[in-house]
């Protein structure tokens, strides 16, 4: 059933119980990577369209954050699609070429409508940035990328996600748009977490 609904995109911008506050409690609470920083995770879909309409404001974002903020990306996996998308992501970050990649695979998925799923696919489009094809294609069928696959399959009932784009702080709190409101209003509600967070340090 999952698999169904996440391949008719329904699980971008899901219909979550609107919240007090702009925001959802976790139940427990999750541990986090840093203890001295307040991190902040954002679930995400490269197939998603508001993930992708969310990716300019959070690259802004990036820019300006507190220096006490820890980020982390963490794309969702909710069917064998996603799972490949993951995976690109993953090989990306392997090989040290996220930053550089990361805006250009929305708009090849989201604008050029590239499906970005095969091997040999992929490696075209790497090469299109500067990787050799045999070191993608050594990251990409790495033991390090699989690690990350496993351990991605889990990541989101462990933070209780439904839904893409999402934005865990301090692994207490889940902010979405229909939580905040709208989804420009996400990054609002983020950054008053991290202040409250930080004065709670």
């Amino acid at each position: 059933m999952l698999k169904k609904i996440a391949f008719l995109g329904l699980f971008c911008f899901a219909a979550l119980a609107r919240a007090a506050g702009g925001y959802e409690t976790l139940s427990p609470a999750q541990p986090v990577q840093n203890p001295d920083k307040i991190e902040v995770i954002e679930f995400f879909w490269y197939g998603c369209p508001h993930c992708y309409h969310l990716e300019p404001a959070m690259a802004a974002w990036l820019k300006t954050k507190p220096a006490n903020v820890e980020f982390i990306r963490q794309p969702a996996v909710f069917s064998d699609l996603w799972g490949k998308h993951a995976k690109v992501f993953f090989t990306a970050e392997a090989l040290g070429v996220l930053d550089k990649v990361h805006a250009d695979l929305f708009d090849a998925i989201q604008n050029k409508k590239q499906k970005l799923t095969s091997e040999d696919e992929l490696a075209k489009f790497f090469a299109e940035h500067g990787v050799k094809d045999e070191d993608f294609r050594n990251a990409y069928n790495s033991f390090l990328v699989d690690a990350k696959m496993r351990q991605a399959e889990t990541m989101g009932s462990r933070y209780g996600i439904t839904g893409v784009p999402a934005l865990i702080v301090n692994g207490k709190y889940r902010v979405t748009g229909p939580s905040a409101k709208s989804q420009d209003n996400m990054l609002t509600v983020t950054n008053q977490l991290i202040q409250q967070e930080s004065q709670g340090k």
